[in-house]
C-alpha cells in the first residue's frame, strides 16, 4: 500500500553497501522483470524465423553491454569485469544452445523457450552450496531480462537519462544498469533486494554511491519525489523525514567524511598493536579485477583468491593456459608481497554434464572441494599444473580447502608431486620451494590440527564454513540463520586450539572468513595470536585503525576472561563493551550493528 508522500514517515531497515549518507528526492524507477504472457506454438515454416529473433535479440544486447563497457567512468573502470561475465553469459552455450534446441524441439516462441531455459540454470545454482556463487544467478537473470527485453521491443527506461540530483529506488538495479548512473545526478540508491556480494553492491561501492538493499518493500513505501534520507552505514532509510532528522543526519554525515578520511591516512601503515605486535592484514579476493582495490586499500597481500570463478564463467572447464594467465597476473601486480591460492572449491554436481554427476541433496556434506578434485585428478592437475608455472612470476602460496583429515592431505601432495615432476621433464620453470598449506574448515581438522601442522606450511582458518559445520547451521536457511555465530565458545576454542597447533609447529595461521574484517572481533582473534587476518579489501583501513589502538597486552587478558564465558551472547556483551570503551565512534557510525 502506497504511503501518503505528504505526511506520512517511515523507516525502513536494510543491507548498507556503501558507508555514507545521502539526502535527497526519490526518483521511482520500473525494473520489473520482462512479462512473458504466453506460450506460443510456432509451425515448421516459423522455426526457423523464432531462431534468429532470438539470435539478433543475442547480438542486439552484446553490442549494448560492449557499449555500457566502452563508457563507463574511468573511477569504475576496474569493475568491467562485472559486464564481461555478462557478455560471458551471452555467449555461454548453455544458454544458446538450451534455448534454440528448445525452439526446435518443442516449436515453441524464442521468448518462452529462453523463460524455460533460466528455470533450467536457476535450479543448476541452487545446488551451489556457496553463498557468494549461487548468488551470480542474478546475473544470468539480469542478462535473460535483458534479452527478454529486447525480443518483446521493450528498450526500458535508461538511467542515463535522469538530469536531475536524485536516489534511484527501484526493486533492483543490473550492473548493466549501473554503469549507466550518471554520478553527477544520482546521489544514492536503494532497492527491494540484493546482498552484500551482489554485484550491483559491488557497483555501488566502486561509485563509491551510499546505497542500501535488501529493504523488501521500498519501492511499496516510497512514491516519486519523496525526500528520503539513505544511511549506507547502518542501512536506514527514513521517508519524509522531520526536520529535527535532517538536520541530525546532515551532523552525522559530516562526521562520518571527517573520520573516513582519517581512517584512509592510516591505511599503508603495518599493522602493529601500541606494545609493538605485527599483524599481517590482507585482502580476499573472487576476480583478477579487484587486485588493484587490495593494494588501494592497504592490502599487504592476497590472503585468499577463490578461484571458481574461472569455472562457472562458461559451460566447460578453463583451459590451463587461461589459469595460468590470470593466476601470473595477479601476482605480478602483487610482487613482493605473496597471493595464497585455494584450488578449485566446487562440488561435482555444479558440472553434471561434464562428469555425468547427478546432483547431491546436500552438496554442503558431498563431493565438493577436495574431495571433487581428488576424485577428478586430470581436472585437478589442470589448475594445479597453472598454479605452479604463475609461481615462477611471484609469491604464491597454495591452499588445498575443506580437508578433513591426514590422508586427504597426503593425497592431494602426491598428485602436486607428480605435476612438479611433469613440468620438471618440460623443462617449465616454477617455485621449487612454494609454500602448500590447508584451509582450516571442518572441525575434524581442527581435532587433528597437531598432526597436519606437520605436513604444511601454514593453515588459514576459514570461519565461515567452520561455523556452519560446528554450529549445525545452514548459514543460507532463513530459518536458522540467526544461529550462525562467530562468538560462540565452541568456535573461540577451535580457532585457539588451530594456532596452538600452528605455534607449537612453529607454521604460521591466518584467518579470512568473514570474522577477519568484523570490528567486533579483531580483539579477540589478536588476543589468540593469529599472524594474519585476510578480508573484503574495503575493511583494510578500519582493521588496521583498530589494531593500532589495541594493547596486545590487553587483548591477552581479555581473552582469558571471554574463555570463561558460556554462551555467544556473553561474550558479544563483553567485547562490545570493551570495543565502545576505546572506539566510542564506531557504535555511532554504524560499524557494530551486526
Amino acid at each position: 500500500m502506497k504511503m501518503d508522500s505528504v505526511t506520512a514517515q517511515k523507516e525502513l531497515r536494510g543491507i548498507p553497501v556503501y558507508p555514507d549518507i545521502v539526502i535527497g528526492k526519490a526518483h521511482l524507477v520500473d525494473r520489473s522483470k520482462a512479462k512473458i504472457l504466453y506460450q506460443c506454438f510456432v509451425n515448421e515454416a516459423q522455426l526457423n524465423r523464432e531462431v534468429e529473433r532470438f539470435e539478433e535479440a543475442l547480438r542486439s544486447v552484446e553490442a549494448q553491454f560492449i557499449s555500457l563497457k566502452n563508457k563507463m567512468p574511468d573511477m569504475v573502470k576496474d569493475q568491467a569485469f562485472i559486464l564481461d561475465s555478462h557478455l560471458m553469459i551471452l555467449k555461454d552455450s548453455m544458454l544458446r544452445d538450451s534455448t534454440i534446441n528448445k525452439i526446435l524441439e518443442e516449436k515453441i516462441n524464442a521468448e518462452w523457450a529462453l523463460k524455460k531455459t533460466l528455470e533450467e540454470i536457476r535450479g543448476v545454482f541452487e545446488q551451489i552450496d556457496d553463498d557468494y556463487i549461487s548468488k551470480r544467478i542474478s546475473d544470468v537473470e539480469n542478462v535473460t531480462d535483458r534479452l527478454l527485453r529486447t525480443l518483446s521491443g521493450d528498450s526500458g527506461h535508461s538511467l542515463s537519462d535522469i538530469n536531475q540530483r536524485v536516489i534511484i529506488v527501484a526493486h533492483d538495479l543490473s550492473p548493466a544498469d549501473t554503469t549507466e548512473l550518471n554520478t553527477a545526478k544520482v546521489m544514492g540508491f536503494i532497492t527491494d533486494v540484493g546482498g552484500k556480494t551482489s554485484h550491483t553492491a559491488i557497483m555501488a561501492q566502486a561509485l563509491e554511491i551510499p546505497a542500501v538493499v535488501g529493504l523488501e518493500h521500498a519501492t511499496a513505501f516510497v512514491q516519486d519525489g519523496d525526500l528520503l534520507i539513505v544511511d549506507g552505514t547502518s542501512g536506514v532509510v527514513v521517508i519524509n523525514p522531520e526536520d529535527s532528522d535532517i538536520i541530525l543526519y546532515q551532523e552525522r554525515k559530516l562526521q562520518l567524511q571527517k573520520y573516513r578520511s582519517s581512517i584512509a591516512r592510516m591505511s599503508h601503515l603495518p599493522a602493529e598493536t601500541p606494545d609493538g605486535h605485527r599483524i599481517a592484514i590482507t585482502a580476499n579476493i573472487e576476480f583478477l579485477e579487484e587486485v588493484t582495490a587490495a593494494k588501494d586499500y592497504g592490502g599487504e597481500g592476497i590472503g585468499l583468491y577463490r578461484t571458481e570463478f574461472l569455472y562457472l564463467r562458461g559451460k566447460g572447464f578453463p583451459e590451463e593456459e587461461e589459469l595460468f594467465e590470470d593466476y601470473r597476473e595477479v601476482v605480478e601486480i602483487m610482487r613482493p608481497a605473496p597471493v595464497s591460492i585455494r584450488t578449485l572449491d566446487l562440488g561435482g554436481d555444479k558440472f553434471a554434464s561434464e562428469t555425468s554427476m547427478s546432483n547431491e541433496n546436500n552438496p554442503a556434506l558431498g563431493l565438493r572441494a577436495i574431495r571433487f578434485c581428488l576424485r577428478e585428478p586430470e581436472i585437478f592437475k589442470v589448475q594445479l599444473r597453472a598454479i605452479l608455472r604463475a609461481s615462477a612470476f611471484g609469491s604464491i602460496r597454495l591452499m588445498f580447502p575443506m580437508i578433513s583429515g591426514l590422508q586427504e592431505l597426503l593425497d592431494a601432495k602426491i598428485i602436486l608431486d607428480e605435476v612438479k615432476e611433469d613440468l620438471n621433464q618440460e623443462h617449465i620453470p616454477y617455485d621449487n620451494a612454494m609454500e602448500v598449506g590447508i584451509m582450516v574448515e571442518i572441525p575434524s581438522a581442527v581435532t587433528m590440527a597437531e598432526v597436519l601442522a606437520r605436513h604444511v606450511d601454514f593453515f588459514s582458518i576459514g570461519t565461515n564454513d567452520l561455523i556452519q559445520y560446528a554450529l549445525a547451521i545452514d548459514r543460507v536457511n532463513e530459518h536458522v540463520a540467526y544461529m550462525y555465530q562467530p562468538f560462540h565458545p565452541a568456535i573461540l576454542r577451535m580457532i585457539r586450539q588451530v594456532v596452538v597447533a600452528g605455534r607449537n609447529a612453529g607454521i604460521p595461521v591466518s584467518l579470512c572468513g568473514e570474522m577477519a574484517g568484523d570490528p567486533l572481533c579483531i580483539s579477540i582473534l589478536l588476543g589468540i595470536g593469529l599472524d594474519a587476518l585476510s578480508m573484503n579489501a574495503r575493511a583494510i583501513p578500519l582493521i588496521k585503525k583498530m589494531v593500532r589502538a589495541i594493547p596486545m597486552e590487553q587483548a591477552r587478558a581479555d581473552l582469558e576472561k571471554i574463555m570463561l564465558l558460556n554462551t555467544a551472547k556473553e561474550v558479544r556483551t563483553f567485547i562490545l563493551q570493551q570495543t565502545r570503551g576505546i572506539f566510542p565512534e564506531l557504535e555511532e557510525k554504524g560499524y557494530l550493528l551486526n
